[in-house]
C-alpha cells in the first residue's frame, strides 16, 4: 500500500511493472511513507511477480477515514497505518479481498506520534480531507463525578446502559 501522493510502486505495478520512476512526492499526511524513489523497489517488484502480489493506493481522504474507522474499534491508528488500512478498505470493496480470506495489517507507529493529524481529524480541520467521524472533544473540569455523569450520558445518548 503507498499513498497516493509518493506512489512509485503502485505507479509501476498500475503499468505491469514495465518500468519504474521516481518522482517528486507531494505533501502528504502520511509523512514517514513520503518516498518517491525507494531504495530497495527492485526488491519489491521482484516479490510481487513472484506471489502475484496487489498493490493499492490510498488519498489523504482516504487514509485519515480508514483511520478515523479505526480509530473507533479501540485503535489509535498514525496516517501511515491509516494507509494500509485505506488499501485494504478499497480491495475488499471491490472483491480482490473476500470475505473469509485472511489479512494481516501491520501497524508501525501510535496515533500518539501524530496528534496533530489526530486532533485535525476529529475537529475536521484537515485540509481536503472529509472528517467522515469527526467528533468534538467535550471539555470537563477535572472533577470525577463530573466526568462520570458526562460518560454515563454519552452511553445513554448512544442508546447504550451506563455501568452502575
Amino acid at each position: 500500500a503507498q499513498v497516493e501522493a509518493a506512489n512509485p510502486l503502485y505507479r509501476s505495478y498500475a503499468g505491469g511493472f514495465e518500468s519504474h520512476e521516481p518522482m517528486t512526492p507531494d505533501d502528504t499526511l502520511a509523512t514517514a511513507i513520503q518516498i518517491g524513489n525507494p531504495v530497495s523497489i527492485d526488491k519489491a517488484i521482484a516479490v510481487l511477480r513472484e506471489f502475484d502480489g496487489i498493490v493499492e493506493q490510498a488519498s489523504e481522504n482516504e487514509l485519515s477515514h480508514a483511520a478515523g474507522w479505526a480509530d473507533r474499534t479501540g485503535l489509535f491508528t498514525c496516517p501511515q497505518t491509516g494507509v494500509a488500512l485505506g488499501a485494504l478498505l478499497k480491495l475488499v470493496e471491490r472483491g480482490t479481498i473476500g470475505a473469509k480470506d485472511r489479512v494481516i495489517v501491520v501497524s508501525t507507529a501510535s496515533g500518539l506520534k501524530f496528534t496533530d493529524f489526530k486532533a485535525g481529524y476529529l475537529a475536521g480541520d484537515l485540509p481536503g480531507v472529509d472528517s467522515a467521524y469527526e467528533s468534538h472533544p467535550i471539555e470537563l473540569p477535572g472533577d470525577y463525578d463530573v466526568v462520570v455523569k458526562a460518560v454515563e450520558k454519552a452511553i445513554a445518548q448512544a442508546g447504550g446502559t451506563p455501568w452502575k
